[in-house]
């Protein structure tokens, strides 16, 4: 394994392992005004949602690593400290990157975007029209990391008023991951569309799973059974009963038993491959049945 001093890099190359590994990152795509009144838009993938209760986003325009300038959306929430975080989904990333452009001062990135401003309710930065949601806030604070290029700075952001599409929300009035199609910021020129992508994993804090270390070694241990899937059988508050077990054998096995009864490593094989196929269809305790068959 590469193990590497980061004070020994050059800071773009740190910067381009820091990018490559932590990702996907959202995307913070903010307005903010100048004490002119010009306005600015520009994307940032250091950001995120850090508190509930005050509602908190932080987003971080760090200072350019090749000559240490400052960008335009740091310099403009230091005059008025107001902008809007508008996210970014798969239908205004281009739209987006173009945004990103290093366009002189005063140069209105919506103009040259195609992006649609509309006023905020609250603070005096417009928010982007085509952005699923759209969030005003105030910025509470701006922490300074560094003096050098490539030194981030924390924007701290209260929201202070929400706007969300409402083809968005599912039935139950909530965000739809579907429907949002948010994207996300890799390394280098390298974006993803979260859509495709997505799949569940059940909370563990619902409930007291079992843990890895409770599962019998010859399922551990296990060639097929991947790490997700033993994390899977771990997030169960207990094992099938012995008579679920048996039953499920003579219904659902049976064959299998029947066929294999002359190899018993093979008929492992086969039920560890069957548990893994119903694990990826979430069927755990399906699985745990098929696997604690063999012994049975």
């Amino acid at each position: 394994m590469l193990s590497i001093d980061p004070s020994s890099l050059a800071v773009p190359k740190l910067h381009s392992y820091l990018l490559g590994a932590v990702a996907p990152r959202p995307i913070a795509f903010a307005s903010t005004i100048d004490k002119e009144g010009q306005v600015n838009l520009s994307p940032f993938s250091f950001f995120n949602v850090f508190s509930s209760n005050p509602p908190t986003l932080i987003f971080s325009p760090a200072r350019r690593g090749r000559d240490n300038t400052t960008k335009h959306s740091f310099e403009n929430v230091k005059e008025v400290a107001e902008c809007v975080i508008n996210i970014v989904n798969f239908d205004m990333v281009q739209q987006m990157s173009l945004s990103s452009v290093e366009y002189p001062k005063g140069v209105n990135e919506f103009i040259k975007s195609g992006l649609t401003p509309i006023a905020s309710e609250v603070v005096k930065p417009p928010r982007v029209k085509e952005s699923p949601v759209q969030m005003e806030c105030i910025v509470k604070q701006v922490i300074e990391l560094g003096n050098q290029g490539g030194a981030g700075n924390l924007v701290i952001c209260e929201i202070v008023r929400i706007h969300i599409q409402e083809d968005i929300l599912d039935q139950n009035g909530n965000i739809d991951p579907f429907k949002i199609d948010q994207v996300a910021r890799l390394g280098g020129d390298w974006y993803c569309r979260v859509k495709p992508g997505l799949f569940e994993v059940e909370k563990p804090n619902t409930k007291l799973g079992i843990g890895v270390d409770q599962i019998p070694s010859d399922i551990r241990f296990s060639k097929i059974l991947t790490g997700n899937n033993l994390g899977q059988l771990g997030n169960v508050e207990a094992l099938p009963d012995e008579t679920s077990v048996n039953e499920y054998k003579l219904t659902e096995l049976a064959d299998l038993f029947i066929d294999l009864e002359d190899n018993p490593s093979l008929l492992e094989q086969r039920l560890h491959e069957r548990a893994a196929q119903l694990l990826e269809e979430g069927k755990i305790q399906e699985a745990w049945m098929t696997l604690l068959a063999f012994n049975n």
